[in-house]
């Protein structure tokens, strides 16, 4: 009897074993459709590199859900999804955050209840962010500069006070930027995917700092980045298709451009006394909505086209369907000259004297932002590279602009 029990036992185990190895709960997408163990690489596995299979990555331990609005949650002196207590000095580890929490870092829009269609960004930088320390140093950043701002919204304690929250995420941005510089020293597939992440927090960060010059050169060097390393393919000299050298890169003029295409209720300061000390009965803003309703809408239209038209880029495969794109690619441009065409005519029709309106001028911004974006995009050449760099010489005039405009009047309504 003692002889048949253990092998009894020893045919029973295999069978247990193998049950273990269908209930995988770690690992990648592919070992775990294949049954298979993982060595957990990041961003993708080894087995799957080495037997030349696709990896499909992991997922993502941040889920979604639905939060309460903004308001709601600061009622009532509410806890911030950071503590205060925890911003000084001693938090080093992104803190567990939903997507939609998130999300709403990116734009200080959030702050008048806009709503941005950036959770796939959300979960991408909040994924980056468990093993790589330049964005985690990012993301810290944000997080508490934008904290520092929700408290302070008219900016007195981080310029006067100095917040404990406001040094933190300075600190934490010295040392992102830092990072970001080693990584394009040497830009591998994976040292490029931080850069252009890095990219896309800082430029959140300036906007939250009011820093809107700084927000320019970010979008600039970003853009230049993806152009550098080829995220979506291109034609060449000689009309060749040239395919994107990198997989899987950040579109980061995506979601620059769902930034600015949010909402924008950023209130205008009111119109300022003339030389006799009367007060304007209208804001100059109400005599362009009354003459021109829909500017805003027609380039958030341009706007909506356009991501339409990078999408088709990403996916373009011969070269007779990224010509058929290249006209695709001349009307928006059309389209944006006209718009600012009617811009101007609009401004002389309504004859008003002092600084633009900044709404206006956020506009404006946008404008230059989407022109950049398509003179980037699928034929840039040296034939163009004039234009693209006299279209940053306008971005970085709009945006101080911009900046000068906010802290004129840095209140939010």
């Amino acid at each position: 009897m003692s002889n048949v029990q253990p092998e009894h036992d020893a045919k029973r185990r295999p069978k247990r074993n193998r049950g273990c190895r269908t209930k995988l709960k770690t690992g990648c997408a592919t070992c775990r459709i294949r049954r298979v163990k993982c060595d957990e690489g990041r961003p993708f596995c080894q087995k799957c590199i080495g037997t030349g299979r696709t990896c499909d990555g992991y997922d993502s331990p941040f889920r979604f859900c639905n939060t309460q609005p903004v308001d709601k949650a600061r009622a009532g002196g509410g806890k911030s999804l950071i503590e205060s207590k925890s911003i000084r000095g001693t938090l080093t580890e992104v803190p567990v955050l939903d997507i939609d929490d998130f999300t709403r870092y990116f734009s200080t829009k959030t702050l008048l209840g806009a709503k941005l269609d950036c959770d796939a960004e959300a979960e991408q930088v909040l994924q980056a962010s468990l093993t790589d320390p330049h964005v985690r140093n990012a993301v810290l950043s944000l997080l508490a500069l934008r904290e520092d701002l929700e408290n302070f919204p008219d900016g007195r304690a981080s310029v006067a006070q100095k917040t404990s929250n406001y040094d933190y995420g300075v600190g934490q941005y010295c040392l992102a930027l830092a990072g970001l510089a080693s990584n394009l020293s040497s830009p591998g597939s994976s040292e490029a995917k931080s850069a252009l992440i890095c990219c896309q927090i800082f430029i959140s960060i300036e906007q939250v700092r009011g820093n809107y010059t700084s927000l320019a050169q970010h979008i600039i060097r970003g853009l230049g980045i993806m152009h550098e390393l080829r995220a979506r393919p291109s034609l060449g000299a000689l009309n060749q298709l040239l395919p994107a050298h990198h997989e899987q890169l950040p579109l980061l003029d995506v979601f620059i451009i769902k930034l600015f295409s949010a909402p924008c209720k950023f209130k205008d300061p009111p119109p300022a006394p003339d030389a006799k000390g009367t007060t304007p009965s209208e804001c100059p803003i109400s005599g362009l909505r009354t003459v021109a309703p829909d500017m805003r809408k027609e380039l958030i239209g341009i706007a909506a086209l356009t991501l339409e038209f990078l999408g088709k880029v990403s996916y373009v495969e011969s070269v007779d369907s990224a010509l058929r794109l290249l006209s695709d690619k001349a009307e928006l441009l059309d389209a944006l000259n006209a718009w600012l065409a009617d811009l101007e005519l609009v401004q002389k029709k309504i004859g008003s004297s002092g600084p633009e309106l900044l709404s206006v001028s956020f506009m404006r911004l946008f404008h230059v932002i989407l022109n950049i974006v398509l003179l980037r995009t699928l034929d840039y050449s040296r034939d163009n590279h004039a234009e693209l760099l006299t279209e940053h010489e306008q971005l970085k005039d709009v945006a101080n602009t911009v900046e000068e405009g906010v802290k004129a009047y840095r209140t939010f309504s």
